[in-house]
């Protein structure tokens, strides 16, 4: 028999729980900490030690088995999905994970994680069966682990992050940022209006131009840097981490809160993303721009559609809208269009905005930088060649060549005439293969403009991507109320931004505690309150004929 060939401790049930027990410690900590995931060996190494040390499983005066199940079994799973979130992300983000269970997760592009989610599962399931096999047949254990599950609960960060949100509801001062919002507004317009491109790179941290980190994947993008405005220091705060928060608090001036009870229908999709709030298509829309969005993969996913449609964009185009485009059906991901396919068709709506008169905006958003491994393009292998399948940093030196090699192709053809280009991260990436080099130091985000009324320079600045909204509209000649939109200062004027004058702990506290904010950001969505108002009487309405005027006796003069 196959257990023959193992060493006498492994033949005992004992030694194996013990083991999954030690290894998912290990694993936790090694996630957790900065620690190399071989890191786990000597944590798990330390617990066995431990075990036979205590005799832990194996007590020195047994007491009967009792088929109980541990307290702590629900704490643990908690734990577990709180090191599976860490593992996959790099940082839990809970407003990420209520927004897009409330927003719709149909049309999810990341298929490859889902073969690992179900690895996480079962490695799960025996832990917890460990466990319980522990607490039934090792009676101090069955003392102590009542006390483990307080602690379990008290010590999870994910808890603690759903505590604090709650705690919004009862504070003194829920309203701080709300005073802090300016209404976006534009007062004056340039006589001629600039067009607008707006090309989000998935990811694309600026970070990455640190060459004594990640040598030259960044370069292509410093390359256009020579001739743009550049930005250094654009933060990134809470309920901004992820592409819709990223979009929207770039467009909005204001971070992502989830809509929480706000929304109206708990067990459907959001109707609408941010419905109070004004943000640059609803400002441009005012003012005759022609808008659309590309991106490459499904607008029905996280409620992208329904945000660009409910915000003045003429055009919403996806995978469902471009797909059928494609010369070669087959070429895509998992996600959807590759970014070399998504510009040609980009650069094809360009030249039918051109066409027509009045200006436009353009809204693209890439995939080649998604995390974890990217997504290469056709065209980049070519030129860089085989990809590994795990190397993020061949991703980002793809994204930034192909946005680059866009822009030139559009300067070629005379389309960014008149029009001013951003380029922008949407959000820091998530955990990848280059993250302990990532996380060593401050990180911030892309953020550049080029123009012809642009003089190329760099600005060391601090600030968030809620700055991006005031900056880019004074960018394009509009002149906005206090260099204010939203909660965003113009990074082209002089006036302090909520980061520099507070700094980012204080921000991201005050998000926290935040709840007029969201109130605001969500007006339509909240379920009434209270009884429904009683009916309003009905008033028969007397209409008087000749025949009842004449009846009535006159009124007696005095």
């Amino acid at each position: 028999m196959p257990s023959r060939f193992l060493p006498s401790p492994l033949r005992q049930p004992r030694w194996w729980a013990l083991l999954v027990i030690g290894l998912w410690l290990g694993f936790t900590v090694a996630t957790l900490t900065r620690l190399p995931t071989w890191g786990l060996v000597p944590v798990a190494g330390g617990w066995l030690l431990l075990a036979r040390r205590w005799r832990w499983g194996a007590p020195p005066h047994p007491r009967p088995v009792r088929r109980v199940w541990p307290w702590s079994l629900l704490p643990i799973a908690l734990w577990g999905l709180y090191v599976y979130l860490a593992d996959s992300f790099g940082i839990v983000d809970l407003g990420a994970v209520f927004f897009h269970l409330q927003a719709g997760m149909e049309e999810h592009g990341g298929g490859e994680r889902i073969g690992a989610a179900l690895l996480y599962t079962l490695s799960m399931l025996l832990l917890l069966a460990s466990f319980t096999w522990l607490v039934r047949v090792d009676h101090r254990w069955r003392l102590a682990e009542r006390l483990l599950a307080l602690a379990l609960l008290a010590g999870n960060p994910m808890l603690y992050g759903i505590g604090q949100r709650g705690a919004a509801l009862v504070t003194e001062d829920g309203a701080w940022l709300e005073r802090q919002y300016v209404e976006p507004v534009i007062l004056e317009a340039p006589g001629d209006p600039p067009n607008l491109l707006l090309l989000y790179l998935e990811s694309l941290e600026r970070t990455y131009a640190d060459r004594e980190r990640f040598g030259d994947a960044y370069a292509h993008l410093e390359a256009l840097g020579e001739k743009a405005v550049v930005f250094e220091g654009v933060r990134q705060v809470d309920n901004t981490g992820w592409t819709m928060a990223g979009m929207i608090a770039s467009q909005c001036g204001t971070p992502l809160m989830p809509a929480g009870l706000l929304h109206d229908s708990q067990f459907e999709p959001l109707g609408k993303v941010v419905p109070g709030v004004d943000c640059l298509g609803d400002l441009l829309d005012a003012r005759g721009y022609a808008l659309t969005y590309m991106g490459g993969a499904s607008t029905r996913f996280a409620g992208k559609g329904v945000f660009y449609r409910d915000h003045g964009f003429d055009r919403v185009l996806g995978r469902e809208e471009l797909e059928p485009e494609l010369e070669e059906p087959d070429y895509v991901n998992s996600w959807g269009l590759y970014d070399d396919t998504l510009y040609d068709l980009t650069v094809e709506e360009i030249r039918r905005l051109e066409r027509q008169d009045g200006p436009w905006g353009l809204v693209n958003l890439s995939i080649t930088g998604h995390a974890p491994n990217g997504y290469p393009a056709r065209d980049c292998q070519e030129r860089q060649g085989e990809f590994d399948g795990v190397d993020i940093l061949y991703s980002v030196e793809c994204s930034a060549w192909l946005a680059r090699g866009l822009v030139e192709r559009l300067e070629e053809e005379g389309l960014l005439e008149n029009t001013l280009v951003v380029i922008a991260s949407d959000h820091l990436t998530m955990r990848v293969s280059a993250w302990e080099q990532l996380v060593a130091g401050e990180r911030d985000n892309t953020f550049m403009l080029l123009g012809e009324r642009l003089e190329p320079r760099r600005l060391e600045v601090e600030a968030s991507t809620m700055d991006v909204l005031p900056t880019v509209l004074e960018a394009m000649g509009f002149v906005i109320d206090w260099h204010r939109a939203g909660l965003g200062v113009s990074l082209l004027s002089a006036e302090p931004t909520l980061v520099e004058e507070h700094g980012l702990d204080t921000l991201n506290a005050r998000l926290r505690e935040e709840a007029a904010l969201q109130e605001r950001l969500w007006e339509g969505l909240a379920p009434p309150q209270g009884p429904p108002p009683p009916p309003e009487p009905v008033v028969e309405q007397v209409v008087e004929t000749p025949e009842d005027q004449a009846l009535e006796a006159p009124e007696e003069l005095p």
